[in-house]
């Protein structure tokens, strides 16, 4: 299990940060009642948290559930190029955790399209043709593993069953298949700048009733269609150092070792790929001393490993949906 190591947060903080990644949407009297202090306390450290540690709530579409493509993209650049297509690339609505890498000479970006084209619009046309970039070599998503819904900060273990359980929502029945109509995507464009926006701003941007945005939003977040995430910066928990670790393993034990991979402290993501290693692998550490201890402790010892690569990122550039200010 994780520990805190922040000058900055304390244990309610933690538990503040891992409760919303529970229910992001829940009410500061609801999260105060479980997590023991006021609602005024509760929206006091709310707001210390958007300030020092750069969270921010909101809700995404889930690929994995909506059957939607999703790729990381890996490619290599001059020297001087790096910095400013990672920056380019940061202003795209359909990419997301973009790292410079290797020295500055690589960026892993993570691409979120809704379609065919979108994807093609990127890989096949935009990049090739951008001057700096020398390599390109494209990893579609199989199978998540860890991420998602389940976020990194639960592995600190801040919050015991009983408190994680009175935070869920209350599940919706018959909510039928996991599916986003044109007509939600006003709903979505608002919910992707503030997963905590209340009803009479969710009636604006939809026209529909306060009923009616209750039922549909209940209905994408119980089919798994939409997740409510947060997103803040690791290292005011204390972890600022992050790696992608490309992983080859033995194909007869790629489940057995996604599935352990999972389970480790330093993993916030991880998924089969296609390409030439068959797992990625987002690993977030105290400092280099740390991933070294990663990778030759649980990693290593894990049967059916073939091979690793690591690059640590020398900048992460952008979140999920944001650009992050020079670090």
């Amino acid at each position: 299990m994780l520990t805190l190591e922040s000058t900055v947060l304390d244990a309610l903080d933690l538990q503040l940060l891992s409760a919303l990644e529970v229910n992001g949407r829940a009410s500061f009297s609801r999260l105060g009642a479980v997590l023991g202090a006021s609602d005024q306390t509760i929206a006091r450290r709310y707001r210390k948290l958007c300030a020092e540690a750069g969270l921010r709530v909101l809700a995404l579409r889930d690929p994995h559930v909506l059957g939607e493509d999703q790729w990381i993209l890996r490619f290599r650049c001059a020297p001087d190029s790096a910095a400013a297509i990672s920056d380019a690339l940061a202003k795209r609505p359909d990419t997301a955790w973009i790292g410079l890498a290797s020295g500055g000479t690589e960026i892993v970006c993570m691409t979120r399209p809704r379609g065919p084209g979108d994807h093609d619009a990127l890989l096949l046309g935009k990049l090739p043709r951008t001057p700096g970039v020398v390599d390109i070599r494209a990893h579609q998503l199989l199978h998540r593993f860890y991420g998602g819904p389940a976020g990194w900060s639960r592995k600190f273990g801040a919050l015991d069953d009983e408190q994680i359980a009175a935070l869920r929502p209350r599940p919706e029945p018959g909510t039928g298949p996991a599916r986003v109509e044109p007509d939600d995507e006003p709903l979505l464009a608002v919910l992707r700048r503030d997963g905590r926006a209340g009803s009479p701003e969710l009636q604006r941007a939809t026209g529909r009733s306060e009923s009616a945005v209750k039922r549909r939003l209940a209905a994408l977040l119980a089919s798994g269609a939409l997740y409510i995430d947060i997103e803040y910066h690791s290292e005011a928990l204390g972890y600022p150092r992050a790696a992608s670790l490309w992983i080859t393993a033995a194909p007869g034990a790629l489940t057995s070792v996604g599935r352990a991979l999972a389970g480790h402290d330093e993993v916030a993501f991880a998924s089969a790929t296609a390409g030439p290693s068959n797992l990625v692998v987002t690993a977030v550490v105290r400092d280099t001393a740390g991933l070294y201890a990663y990778l030759s402790g649980p990693l290593g010892r894990l049967e059916g490993v073939q091979h690793v690569e690591a690059t640590p990122f020398l900048r992460r550039v952008k979140q999920l949906t944001y650009e992050l200010p020079g670090r």
